[in-house]
């Protein structure tokens, strides 16, 4: 497919990678010169610079082919009005914006397909929903869900005293004390990611994906001496758009929520829309903060300010007092690595949350979940396998899966199956995968196309 990129920032620029290394045809449209640049040095795709919201340089893009376009500008009203001027003049089926102000991503307008807008992402929106499933799930580790199914992917970390430390993974099961099934499903090590098979090494300081049933990864936690801690008082660091919105989520379920905001009036605007919540106008680098209202004793802190640095400080500091749990929104790959060596239990990406959301909206249809993992470098992919599917009634061992991929579960009627070689497919399965960057375009094409 041919997909129209307007705004090579952080965003775009995954995006853009993912679906080059996929195959398909994507041209950039970036303003910056500078930024222009660095894209058509890294990426092996055309790179227009110029600015995108006029007919003429969309024509240069080749707009009048292209099966989507996405805008992913700094700007809300940039990216609205270039999707409106794509609708009016060209025949593009879906156009794709990212809007941040909740006022424009709420208005009804956008229910009746608003300047032809197929799909609005809010980066904030789906960072604030990632926090919230986390917080409910005790806040112990990243989490992927899944439809339908209590299968989960949760992380963990190797330290130096884990059972897991120097063992293959076809050994691991004769090793621990869990009867139940679980699947290591993917490791980051260093800067890489692995797709790991029987013969892999479990490494310390190696983050671990594994895949299991909610039951059986709280027993792998309990066993890794990471058991859930009950969450009652949380502290919500920063006010803006993501720390109000987890506010609203999180003071809905009935916790004690503190938040700390170092700007005076939208500590205002959060005690006007949050009366039950305690406000706090402090800025949370300030040391003295901690003691003089023992924020020691709460169960969670969530950093959540723009200055991604302030968020792993305080959260790592937060957790050196005695907080128990610790989440931080984290936007830079380089630095997910470094909060986890300093004890925060999960990292958040706006970024990772935007491009899940965009990537799963452009690859629907028969992939019903998509997750990306470690900056784009592999993702989790949920299909379905449809009537007529050539994989219905094949057996998995007969199924040539790409290098670097791998088939994590099958679920079937809501119950979840951890299949092997002999388990064969039927139509309505499920099927949860694991594939890196370089393999996703031939997983696609095994269960899409075959």
């Amino acid at each position: 497919m041919k997909v129209v990129i307007l705004g090579a920032g952080v965003v775009g620029f995954q995006i853009a990678s993912q679906l080059v290394k996929e195959g398909h045809d994507v041209v950039i449209i970036e303003k910056s010169a500078e930024r222009a640049k660095h894209i058509a040095n890294h990426i092996d795709c055309m790179v227009i610079n110029d600015e995108g919201n006029n007919s003429q340089t969309l024509r240069r893009a080749g707009i009048e082919n292209a099966d989507f376009f996405l805008s992913v500008v700094d700007s809300d009203e940039v990216n609205m009005i270039a999707c409106g001027i794509v609708e009016s003049e060209f025949n593009v089926p879906i156009k794709i914006a990212r809007v941040r102000n909740l006022d424009y991503s709420k208005a009804k307008i956008f229910q009746k397909s608003f300047l032809g807008i197929n799909f609005i992402v809010n980066p904030e929106v789906e960072t604030s929903r990632l926090i919230a499933n986390t917080v409910a799930l005790g806040a112990t580790s990243d989490v992927m869900l899944f439809e339908n199914s209590d299968m989960q992917i949760r992380n963990y970390v190797i330290d130096s005293n884990s059972f897991f430390k120097n063992k293959l993974i076809k050994n691991i099961k004769s090793a621990v004390n869990i009867k139940e099934k679980f699947l290591i499903a993917g490791i980051v090590r260093g800067m890489d990611f692995i797709i790991p098979t029987g013969d892999t090494e479990i490494l310390e300081n190696d983050n671990v994906y594994l895949l299991a049933t909610k039951d059986t990864l709280t027993k792998i936690f309990i066993e890794t001496g990471k058991k859930r801690e009950k969450i009652e008082k949380i502290i919500i660091v920063g006010g803006g758009r993501i720390g109000s919105l987890v506010t609203r989520y999180l003071i809905r379920t009935g916790r004690k929520i503190t938040v700390i905001e170092s700007d005076y009036e939208t500590c205002k605007n959060i005690s006007e829309k949050f009366p039950d919540a305690l406000v706090i106008h402090s800025d949370i680098s300030d040391e003295n903060i901690f003691e003089d209202e023992q924020l020691y004793s709460y169960d969670l802190i969530i950093t959540t300010t723009s200055n991604e640095e302030l968020n792993i400080l305080s959260a790592a500091y937060a957790k050196n007092l005695g907080v128990k749990r610790a989440i931080a929104v984290v936007n830079s790959p380089n630095y997910i690595p470094i909060s986890t060596k300093l004890g925060i239990d999960v990292t958040v990406s706006p970024r990772n949350s935007t491009v899940s959301a965009i990537m799963k909206y452009i690859r629907r249809g028969d992939i019903k979940n998509i997750y990306s993992l470690f900056n784009g470098k592999a993702e989790v992919i949920e299909f379905t396998i449809k009537e007529k599917s050539p994989l219905i009634g094949k057996s998995l061992k007969d199924i040539e899966l790409p290098k670097d991929s791998l088939i994590l579960t099958v679920i079937r009627d809501q119950v979840n199956k951890i299949p092997d070689g002999n388990f064969t497919l039927e139509q309505g399965d499920d099927v949860i995968t694991i594939a890196k960057l370089d393999s996703i375009k031939e997983l696609e094409e095994v269960f899409l196309n075959s």
